[in-house]
């Protein structure tokens, strides 16, 4: 896996997730709160999560003495959450910008939210965290849908790639 490659996806990050950021900021508050059947309970708890989980691994990678996960804490408004989401999502590009392609396969330890720690090559956890905001984002669009909104379009990496 080279840099530019990660420097890619890191970049569809960024945009499907302001994509994301707009359809929430054109939601009620209604329909961010409305409780729903899913992985997580609202649109609102979805968008914390990957939030959350973005911001997370950034304190992994910097080896913060206490990293947070948001999602336990957080009580803000949502224009609250979509601005510590946009500082996540740019944050992960800005890190891999620093972060010499040489240390890729140095090992990251990180800690479970539920308890335990583990640890795996940075390039790892790197495609992990662009993995899981693309599958949580497609859970978003279904949550979206179910509370009614319907302005939405594709966020697939080939429509980025094709952009």
């Amino acid at each position: 896996m080279n840099k530019a490659y990660l420097m890619e996806l890191a970049s569809y990050n960024i945009w499907a997730n302001r994509k994301a950021m707009d359809w929430l900021q054109q939601i009620t508050d209604a329909q961010w709160e409305q409780v729903i059947t899913s992985s997580f309970s609202s649109v609102r708890q979805t968008a914390l999560h990957i939030a959350s989980a973005e911001s997370i691994w950034i304190d992994f990678w910097t080896k913060a003495p206490a990293p947070v996960f948001i999602s336990g804490t957080f009580t803000g408004t949502k224009s609250d959450l979509i601005a510590i989401w946009e500082k996540a999502s740019t944050g992960m590009k800005a890190y891999l910008v620093s972060h010499p392609e040489e240390d890729f396969m140095a090992p990251v330890a990180f800690r479970y939210p539920r308890g335990g720690e583990a640890q795996m090559p940075f390039v790892h956890t790197f495609s992990h965290i662009i993995n899981h905001s693309t599958y949580h984002r497609g859970q978003l669009v279904t949550l979206l849908r179910q509370v009614g909104f319907t302005n939405l379009s594709s966020i697939d990496l080939a429509t980025f790639y094709r952009r």
